[in-house]
């Protein structure tokens, strides 16, 4: 029991707390302590490779390739980032960035407004098309690549940036379809007939109500696109080889290593694309738990 006084200067006794019986200290439980180093170890597998990778591109070949690989550079050699942009990596950015902003923002515009109809309006074949969409997620990409890139060899966007945007674009829908299609059930339908009955059109609903609301639903699945679309590999080398992204530039270079042995530069190249995805997850990461975490909360 604690003692205390009130505001009249009068003593008053307080009850202890009682812990209800067969309750137990859940922070020293097996199952938080094998989350949390799991989640330690899970930590170390990502963040260490990224801070070697950052370390070596300041290094010369010999100091990364020396008896202690984690020393520090002796001296921070800038130049391994100027020789990385002058092979080529300056254009594999831009194509990169082209490809992903016109590929995110396609699949972001298309995949909220096929989610938003499934969701929210009843039609003969909804569920159908909806486990299309959640069915697209478990298709392989391997298994579609040859007849893939015979239509887009048809429509002659072979290494162009429209033919692989359109790729990305289609790649990433179901996803976006299946995670956004969650969100808008979560939303409140009376808002939006409030909205109707205003008179405003289903597209102004859309726009100007339901798509403002479901923000951080957007922001979360766009950061899933942006990385998963910045490091495809498979799609861009089979529908882009005249016009590589940054992952095929990063592969060519790893190929020419063992002519070149300037391994400074490759480090340098790594850390070129690593560090915009990280950045934006940096950015955007409590938009991101808010979006993950929103649609269960409510």
């Amino acid at each position: 029991m604690t003692l205390q006084l009130d505001v009249e200067g009068k003593s008053s006794v307080n009850p202890p707390v009682v812990q209800p019986a067969g309750a137990k200290d859940r922070s020293f439980s097996p199952v938080n302590v094998f989350s949390h180093t799991a989640l330690i170890a899970w930590t170390l597998l990502v963040t260490v490779p990224f801070v070697w990778a950052l370390i070596a591109s300041l290094k010369s070949t010999g100091e990364i390739f020396g008896d202690s690989p984690w020393a520090l550079p002796k001296e921070l050699l800038w130049e391994n980032f100027s020789r990385a942009w002058s092979k080529g990596v300056g254009d594999y950015l831009l194509n990169s960035a082209v490809v992903v902003t016109g590929g995110v923002i396609g699949t972001m515009l298309f995949g909220s407004m096929v989610a938003y109809v499934l969701a929210r309006y009843e039609f003969p074949g909804n569920r159908f098309i909806y486990y299309l969409f959640a069915a697209g997620m478990m298709f392989p990409t391997f298994l579609a690549i040859v007849p893939l890139f015979f239509v887009v060899q048809n429509f002659g966007m072979i290494s162009t940036y429209q033919g692989l945007i359109l790729v990305y674009i289609a790649y990433s829908l179901p996803f976006t379809v299946f995670f956004m299609h969650a969100f808008f059930r979560t939303l409140p339908q009376s808002i939006a007939e409030a909205a109707l009955v205003d008179g405003a059109s289903h597209t102004v609903v859309f726009f100007r109500v339901m798509l403002p609301m479901a923000k951080p639903g957007l922001l979360s699945v766009g950061i899933f696109n942006v990385l998963g679309q910045w490091n495809q590999f498979v799609l861009p080398s089979f529908l882009s080889p005249q016009k590589p992204v940054l992952s095929q530039g990063i592969a060519t270079l790893l190929g020419s290593q063992r002519y070149e042995n300037d391994w400074g530069a490759l480090f340098a190249a790594l850390t070129i694309a690593m560090v915009p995805v990280v950045a934006v997850y940096l950015i955007f990461y409590r938009q991101v738990q808010a979006g993950l975490t929103g649609a269960t909360l409510k």
